[in-house]
């Protein structure tokens, strides 16, 4: 599948390893949660960088004591209709702090990007090529939010304020 990171087609380094599977050498790998459990000591050793994938029902705080070990979360999204994928994003951004690639990967939808953009993503794995350019779009298409969000935006009312002190 294609992997957007701001808003381009690139190249995934990262390779996605069953947890009955060897690790590669030297190459950045995403583990299940479990197998991160099972072999932290391991995957920490190891001379490349390493990456967790959270399934929609494994919550954001099993990760709050790690994410400074992990330069990647992937988070799933294994249909449109399940939204705990956002919250989980902004868990692990706002609350535990993570600062590496959060990337959405399953059901990712176009209509969805402005949304995950605002809660901390930074790259999607999505359908088509055709993607690109709509993730583009998307994020340009509002310029100005009310909430503050992980993607580090000056809300409205803040920038009033700035303004009105400026002048």
């Amino acid at each position: 599948m294609p992997l957007i990171r701001n808003g381009v087609i690139v190249a995934d380094d990262w390779i996605a390893v069953a947890d009955d599977a060897p690790l590669p050498d030297g190459r950045p790998v995403i583990v299940s949660l479990n197998r991160w459990q099972a072999e932290r000591a391991t995957l920490v050793g190891r001379n490349a960088p390493v990456g967790v994938r959270l399934d929609s029902h494994e919550p954001a705080s099993t990760l709050a004591d790690d994410v400074a070990q992990l330069g990647l979360i992937a988070i799933a999204f294994p249909t449109f209709r399940d939204g705990r994928g956002f919250s989980t994003a902004r868990l692990l951004r706002e609350r535990h702090g993570f600062r590496g690639e959060l990337r959405a990967v399953g059901n990712v939808l176009r209509d969805q990007f402005l949304f995950m953009h605002r809660c901390g993503f930074d790259a999607y794995e999505v359908a088509g090529d055709s993607e690109a350019s709509a993730f583009a779009a998307q994020i340009a298409s509002f310029s100005v939010f009310y909430q503050r969000t992980g993607d580090g935006r000056t809300p409205a009312t803040e920038l009033r304020q700035l303004r009105r002190a400026a002048e």
